[in-house]
């Protein structure tokens, strides 16, 4: 399914683009988290990133439904989410990244997404459209305790044994090269910020950079130096990871379209 947004004015159209970054963001990581069902180092991991899962998820239909209202087409949170194709989704490519059956890889792209998606909701909380105000408002709380877990992982992983040390410092360079895409702008980020929608993205980089770098040096890691950043994601351009999350994610509702359970 592609977006008929022809319609749509250009504020509409800019809206819509944007819950859809939202969206995807926290489906594709939600999907990722769940991954780890059955897989985690121990019981009580397990069941914390189910639930971190789990409130991605409920993010997720909140601003998916919202779109929805916004495109005007009679598309509702199943259908934006079941029915679009690889190139139609706009998520960060971080998120997409995968668990490399290493429970380092987890923790270091959680972190890293989740220092920035505070910084996102917190502005978010200022937002001139109303709905999304209030999912923020909602979103904050289940956020913070994300940022705190996360947290307190890489500090564990980092301040612990030789081995958890190097495989989180391992999985925190390889990921590096994802997170200039947090803070890039284009149209769609300039007329959401002239419109007092949400926040410029560069400007979430100073309070990030801050909560990456005290992060980093209570768990005795090093900061990744910044160099060439890999992006395209939010403009449908996506690694070979993300089509293999959605062939397992959309099949039963492209097996069985329009299904009623």
């Amino acid at each position: 399914m592609t977006a008929d947004t022809t319609d749509m004015t250009a504020d509409q159209k800019a809206l819509f683009e944007y819950l859809l970054r939202l969206g995807d963001n926290a489906v594709v990581l939600s999907h990722r988290l769940g991954e780890w069902c059955g897989h985690a180092p121990v019981l009580e991991e397990d069941i914390a990133l189910i639930n971190i899962a789990l409130d991605l998820l409920g993010q997720a239909r909140s601003i998916m439904t919202y779109a929805g209202e916004v495109e005007g087409q009679g598309h509702d949170e199943d259908a934006l989410v079941y029915r679009r194709d690889e190139i139609d989704y706009r998520n960060l490519l971080l998120v997409e990244q995968p668990n490399e059956d290493d429970f380092a890889v987890c923790i270091a792209r959680q972190f890293l997404f989740d220092a920035w998606h505070y910084e996102l909701q917190k502005a978010l909380l200022a937002s001139s459209d109303e709905q999304l105000r209030a999912i923020a408002a909602k979103s904050i709380k289940e956020v913070s305790y994300h940022l705190r877990h996360s947290s307190e992982w890489m500090i564990r992983l980092g301040d612990g044994t030789e081995e958890s040390h190097r495989r989180i410092q391992d999985a925190l360079d390889a990921l590096w090269r994802f997170t200039g895409e947090l803070f890039e702008s284009d149209a769609v980020d300039a007329a959401i910020a002239a419109a007092g929608i949400g926040p410029d993205p560069q400007n979430l980089y100073p309070a990030w950079s801050e909560t990456v770098d005290r992060v980093l040096a209570e768990a005795t890691l090093s900061r990744p130096e910044d160099g060439w950043m890999q992006s395209g994601g939010r403009a449908g351009r996506h690694s070979e990871h993300l089509g293999y999350i959605l062939a397992e994610m959309q099949y039963l509702q492209r097996a069985n379209p329009d299904a009623r359970w």
